[in-house]
């Protein structure tokens, strides 16, 4: 028989880790967008030194790696690499802010590239003839249509690191998952907290989820005007 008594007391636990987890996520998703363009940037970069292009080479390497490893291991780099590599002392929260950012932000500069490689290349072909530069092109032509591929992405990043953020819980962040670990000692109950916090996190995702559907269907009909 489940027992859920300890609600009544330990809701305010859960309520303030549902604040952290989101906290964790809006800042790492608008982080790690602004980062994941900038990977955009550099990988796509004409500058070279002879025949190599370095920041093409330094942003697909560290796309590569960081897609390549654990989440939680990025975390755990973070948070005990800064001291003994840099001597910054982080806080678990901080640490895990940058990880997830990191981490996001490989994500993100794909999903930006595939939203403009999304654009008709006849798009690009229109602008050049009319004498636009390549960045003016980009910046007028292709940018204005790709975003509305990109943002229904990285509305799904953003979903994706509200679930990633329970990672976090291994290096003592208070979120939602380190919430219910919390109750699970005060209480002697394993299984009824976790499924406490099961609920929270599809409540997130869920809501959010119909929320990025709708702004699609709203992007999507004022295309057809």
């Amino acid at each position: 028989m489940f027992r859920f008594d300890f609600l009544e007391e330990y809701m305010p636990i859960f309520l303030e880790g549902v604040q952290i987890t989101l906290g964790i996520s809006i800042i790492t998703v608008i982080l790690g967008t602004l980062f994941g363009s900038l990977l955009f940037l550099m990988k796509n970069s004409s500058i070279s030194i002879g025949k190599v292009k370095p920041l093409k080479i330094l942003a697909s390497i560290y796309i590569e790696v960081v897609r390549g490893t654990p989440m939680l291991l990025q975390i755990l780099l973070v948070y005990s690499g800064s001291k003994l590599m840099f001597g910054i002392d982080l806080t678990a929260f901080t640490s895990a802010v940058i990880a997830i950012a990191v981490n996001s932000a490989a994500y993100v500069s794909e999903i930006i590239r595939a939203g403009i490689e999304a654009v008709d290349i006849g798009q690009t072909e229109a602008a050049r003839s009319l004498g636009m530069s390549k960045s003016l092109s980009m910046r007028l032509i292709i940018v204005p249509q790709a975003i509305k591929n990109i943002l229904p992405a990285i509305g799904n990043e953003f979903v994706a690191v509200i679930k990633e953020s329970s990672m976090a819980s291994v290096i003592g962040v208070g979120e939602l998952m380190f919430s219910a670990k919390i109750v699970q000692g005060a209480t002697y109950i394993s299984l009824e907290p976790l499924m406490v916090a099961a609920v929270f996190y599809f409540i997130l995702t869920f809501s959010l989820g119909r929320l990025l559907g709708y702004v699609e269907r709203r992007m999507k009909s004022s295309d057809t005007h």
